[in-house]
């Protein structure tokens, strides 16, 4: 567990080979979207998410990282964002979902998500630490 100053994160090191025939680009499009942000069965999550989310993720949920000259790839899963179109700042944090969420803690826990990301954007626009 990292912990950070809003945030504690589980984090894990995958280490893998592939097969003589596939590449980075082969193993980004077998484990993307991850299913930690889409949900099981993953196809029947993506159409639900699909069904009813009114915007699209953009990306969030997207894999940010290098692929190596090597084919070393390293990568990390996009769970906060801040996307800009012109002046204006979307701001993207999930929770995850399960049979026995409570709606109201979840949007809480976004919104604690948030408040970093909240915070550059004061800092950028005022100049204030």
């Amino acid at each position: 567990i990292e912990r950070y100053s809003h945030v504690m994160h589980i984090v894990s090191n995958v280490v893998g080979k592939l097969s003589e025939d596939k590449d980075a680009f082969d193993l980004l499009r077998a484990t993307f979207p991850a299913g930690t942000l889409s949900g099981a069965p993953k196809i029947r999550a993506m159409e639900i998410i699909e069904e009813l989310e009114p915007t699209k993720r953009g990306p969030y949920g997207g894999a940010v990282g290098y692929i190596g000259y090597n084919g070393n790839i390293d990568t990390c899963i996009a769970i906060r964002t801040i996307v800009m179109k012109g002046q204006t700042a979307s701001i993207q944090a999930g929770a995850g979902i399960v049979f026995d969420s409570i709606p109201d803690n979840e949007y809480q826990e976004c919104l604690n998500k948030s408040k970093g990301m909240l915070r550059a954007i004061e800092i950028a626009e005022t100049g204030v630490f």
